[in-house]
């Protein structure tokens, strides 16, 4: 919907004569624009034409439009239900001073009579107020419904008029024309609302406020500003005649034409727009300014404005984009083949009791030739001791990647995160797309080296009964770990796999053993091995010491459980107050920037930002060791 301002100007007047060749004279205000409706080019517009002299006829094709000086080609017809919603609603004023003179008996008589006459396709609305508003009725079709309401009005002592003008507004929320039919006989003695917030909402809301006055002078002067800034009327009346009053009201819906015609573009989205009406040799005119509504100027191709990212942000954009795409290339190049050393290939093949490659057989060109470059790019710049640790937590989380290929995947995640970010937000959101992508694969790698080293632990009780069993029917310890990879599960399964391999290529099966225990960081399969190593050092029966260090590392796991479950609140609670900060800042970023813009805009901001996750840190660690019990 669109708001509509009356402007009479000389100018369009003089227009509109030289249009019409000048003969007719022009007659002002006896037909009124009282709303522009437009959809896609298509303007709507509803026409009364109840000022005009009475016995005069109109005839809708003897109506003419101009838009911004020109003119264009128009329909014009009488109103039918489902052309243009019409809404109207009576605010009645049920105060005491209407007993007087039989007013109330007549307004309600006149609002009957306006009900009976009213087109069916108009909703009509009631709002009564005296000392408050007593009645409210939505404006609906079923004008039954509002004589009901109607009947059950009873006087009372004040006149909030404001607030029954405020609250009528509120009921006219639909789109289309609207009305708000004010009948009163007293000035305001009490309402909340004052009479510039009664006007503001009805102007903003685009609802025309007229005025049935029952007294005149200093009394309706604030009810006549009402109206005139609403483009609104004032009808004095006096209780006798307010049956005429508001069946002439109806009659007016009844006489309004629909009006059409498509906005031409660059016509602009503020216009003004001159209707005439010629009858009986006249022509009778009105003129309003409305917004059209964003559609009809031409569109620009590109809105100027202040870029978001600067040289320097674009061209780091640019390397972020161009190292970040070389990542996930070699991330995607990685399942495509294996350049790893052929005799890495073979004990990995045999490590996973997988037939190795036959020799000889000439390998086939594959797209890995590329992830295998990057891979040797990656290796110069991981050192031995940094490629250890990282490949004893591949080892451990149970990931087939050496350490270089690791390290390449990480940096693509980190430079794409960062990328997203820069599309996303600029370079702030930059930054934090890139620490993200830094951070979460290490926590991601942490998180299944630790469901992992649970499993390792949960399954290291029965493990050790299963050994014992099998030294105690008579076999060897390497025989007996044999027996638990054959009928155990992974990760158990696979670890001691690689132990047996490599007590099969000469190395001792204790320091083996030692080997998985560093790999999965188990503290309790490091004391498993210390018995082992301890026995074969003094002697001793083996099965009876693991079946001992089984039931030990059983109640462990057991009281491990308890506590966990015990400190389970705790733990959930650091993870929340921990999180939710940063959750939140995030959220804000996206549904209301300029609300936490502030924080990586400004000096204090900054100051702010780390001072925050200064103490966020130091909170999650303080919490972290209240909810770590060691057993």
């Amino acid at each position: 919907m669109s708001t509509v301002r009356r402007c009479v100007t000389g100018a369009l007047v003089t227009g509109v004569l030289a249009l019409y060749g000048g003969a007719p004279a022009f007659a002002e205000d006896e037909i009124s624009i009282d709303h522009v409706d437009t959809d896609r080019g298509t303007v709507n517009l509803l026409l009364s034409t109840d000022g005009l002299p009475e016995g005069s006829e109109v005839d809708p094709s003897q109506v003419f439009v101009e838009l911004n000086g020109s003119s264009v080609e128009s329909s014009a017809k009488l109103v039918d239900a489902g052309d243009i919603d019409r809404s109207t609603v009576i605010v009645l004023d049920a105060s005491n001073s209407m007993k007087g003179q039989g007013k109330f008996a007549a307004a309600t008589t006149a609002i009957n009579a306006f009900l009976d006459s009213a087109p069916e396709d108009v909703a009509i609305g009631l709002v009564a107020f005296a000392g408050e508003v007593t009645t409210t009725v939505s404006p609906t079709i079923d004008h039954a419904d509002v004589r009901q309401a109607l009947a059950d009005v009873k006087l009372a002592k004040g006149t909030s008029v404001y607030d029954g003008i405020v609250e009528g507004v509120k009921l006219l929320q639909n789109d289309g024309s609207r009305n708000l039919l004010v009948l009163s006989d007293g000035a305001d003695t009490g309402s909340d609302m004052t009479i510039e917030v009664a006007t503001a909402d009805a102007k903003e809301a685009g609802v025309v406020v007229d005025v049935v006055s029952l007294v005149q002078g200093a009394k309706s002067d604030e009810l006549a500003t009402v109206a005139t800034d609403t483009n609104g009327s004032v009808i004095p009346a006096d209780p006798t005649a307010l049956t005429s009053v508001f069946n002439e009201r109806a009659a007016a819906l009844s006489q309004q034409l629909l009006v059409t015609f498509e906005a031409p573009y660059a016509s602009g989205e503020d216009a003004n727009i001159d209707v005439v009406v010629e009858s009986g040799g006249t022509q009778y005119h009105d003129t309003a300014f409305a917004t059209l509504g964003p559609g009809f100027a031409v569109p620009d191709v590109v809105d100027s404005g202040k870029a978001l990212i600067g040289n320097t942000g674009m061209l780091l954009g640019a390397g972020a984009l161009a190292i970040g795409l070389f990542g996930l290339l070699a991330t995607a190049l990685i399942s495509a083949g294996d350049n790893r050393p052929q005799s890495v290939k073979q004990l990995e093949a045999y490590f996973n009791g997988t037939p190795a490659a036959t020799k000889g057989k000439k390998p086939k060109a594959t797209p890995s030739d590329l992830k295998g470059s990057a891979v040797s790019v990656a290796n110069k710049f991981v050192s031995e001791d940094l490629e250890t640790k990282i490949s004893q937590r591949l080892s451990g989380a149970g990931s087939s990647f050496t350490a270089s290929e690791w390290v390449l995947v990480h940096a693509g995640i980190a430079f794409a995160g960062g990328l997203v970010g820069l599309i996303m937000g600029g370079i702030p959101l930059s930054l934090l797309g890139l620490l993200l992508g830094i951070v979460l694969p290490w926590v991601y790698l942490k998180f299944k080296h630790g469901r992992r080293l649970s499993a390792f632990n949960a399954q290291l009780a029965q493990t050790l009964g299963l050994m014992a069993g099998g030294l105690q029917a008579g076999l060897s310890l390497p025989q007996a770990v044999d027996t638990v990879v054959r009928e155990g599960h992974e990760p158990m399964a696979g670890e001691l796999r690689r132990a047996l391999v490599e007590q099969r290529l000469g190395v001792d099966i204790t320091d083996a053993l030692d080997g998985v225990g560093d790999r999965m960081e188990s503290d309790d399969f490091a004391w498993v091995v210390m018995a082992i190593r301890i026995q074969r050092e003094v002697g001793g029966n083996l099965a009876e010491i693991l079946h001992t260090v089984a039931d030990t590392l059983r109640e462990r796991e057991y009281l491990r459980r308890q506590v966990k479950a015990l400190s389970a609140e705790g733990r959930l609670s650091g993870y929340i107050l921990t999180g939710l900060p940063p959750l939140i800042f995030f959220y804000m970023t996206f549904a209301n920037p300029d609300y936490v813009a502030l924080l990586y805009t400004t000096l204090p901001g900054y100051i702010i930002l780390g001072v925050a996750l200064f103490l966020l840190g130091l909170g999650s660690f303080a919490m972290a060791k209240l909810a770590t019990v060691e057993v």
